[in-house]
């Protein structure tokens, strides 16, 4: 009798809406990764598409039209969901439009917060109502000293509102990973010892954005990191798949904490057209596909590998995952943990 891999639907069966960050998942700098654009023009023929992106750097419209660049032709601004535009929404409940606000940031930054009705300063002496900051290039030292000088009294003591668009480490570069804003953040909490808030992933507000401005009743998120997009999704009750182009990496998949854990795990996204493999448990072995790996108290044996290297770590992931245990407590095989990944 012939053995049938069972299968679970594709990723994106049954989904109304895919909602896509970019660094990472669509593309690396300027250019795009493999599969990424014509496995998205392929969802997109029957879904819509929507693009989260923490990188505050940029404008809708600018994003928007590196996107149709890449081949992505129907990509609008509205498309386009941006921590700026989260950011705003933030501060619109605790600053009244007209007030000024010191932003650490480019261009993307500036061009939201002058579209919610705010004046722009870069100085601290300018006596800001609050200080919102992101990612941009050009941002050094002397913004980061503005934002520590306006921010020097606390906020339970008179202090004004700190905003960050986001958080992030690290961010894609063609030529590898780069400092994220989430540096620069930390470079001001250190010197002024108070925390920001943050506006986009993995913080709920840029979610509600996309699933509000989309329409979304079954939406899929795709991202590459787990700390910021899985994280986020799961706080905002969205499935979540993580493609395995851009920062978190086999190692990262293994280990990740309960509230970080994706419903899919892709190598790159021409996996969201492909049949799921079902997680088969069998006393002590997990299997997906072809690969199988067993948990003996403190050991983790690859039994079989498979054909697919993503199905090992599929099956690594949910077989450690169902343990309830976190990842230091095993002795875990290298082979486990290969990347034949591509980034870029």
């Amino acid at each position: 009798m012939a053995l049938f891999r069972r299968s679970r639907p594709a990723p994106l069966d049954g989904v109304d809406a895919v909602l896509a960050d970019l660094d990472g998942v669509v593309y690396a700098g300027d250019g795009a990764l493999p599969y990424a654009i014509e496995s998205l023009l392929r969802a997109g023929e029957t879904r819509r598409l929507g693009y989260i992106t923490n990188n505050a750097s940029r404008r809708d419209a600018v994003v928007a039209e590196h996107l149709r660049a890449l081949g992505l032709a129907d990509t609008a601004p509205s498309d386009v969901i941006t921590s700026p535009q989260a950011a705003m929404r933030l501060l619109r409940d605790r600053v009244p439009a007209g007030a000024t606000l010191l932003i650490v940031g480019g261009d993307g930054l500036v061009f939201e917060a002058e579209k919610a009705g705010y004046r722009i300063t870069r100085s601290a002496e300018d006596a800001p109502a609050a200080v919102v900051q992101g990612f941009a290039p050009e941002v050094g030292w002397a913004q980061l000293a503005e934002a520590a000088y306006a921010l020097a009294l606390p906020e339970d003591e008179g202090g004004i509102p700190w905003i960050a668009t986001n958080t992030d480490w690290t961010i894609p570069q063609s030529r590898g990973v780069a400092p994220g804003n989430g540096t620069l953040v930390s470079a001001v909490h250190t010197a002024v010892g108070r925390l920001a808030t943050v506006a986009g992933k993995p913080e709920r507000p840029i979610f509600d954005e996309a699933v509000a401005r989309f329409g979304a009743r079954t939406p899929l998120f795709i991202g590459d990191r787990l700390d910021t997009d899985i994280a986020g999704a799961q706080a905002a009750g969205i499935p979540s798949a993580l493609v395995l182009t851009g920062i978190d990496r086999p190692k990262h998949v293994l280990a990740a904490p309960s509230h970080s854990r994706p419903a899919f795990i892709l190598g790159d996204l021409r996996e969201l057209h492909e049949p799921y493999p079902e997680t088969v448990v069998d006393g002590d072995v997990t299997k997906v596909g072809g690969a199988a790996v067993r948990i003996d108290g403190p050991d983790v044996h690859i039994l079989k590998e498979g054909d697919r290297p993503i199905d090992l770590v599929r099956a690594g992931a949910a077989a450690i995952w169902a343990t309830g245990r976190q990842i230091f407590g095993f002795r875990v095989p290298e082979r486990l943990y290969a990347d034949p990944f591509h980034r870029r």
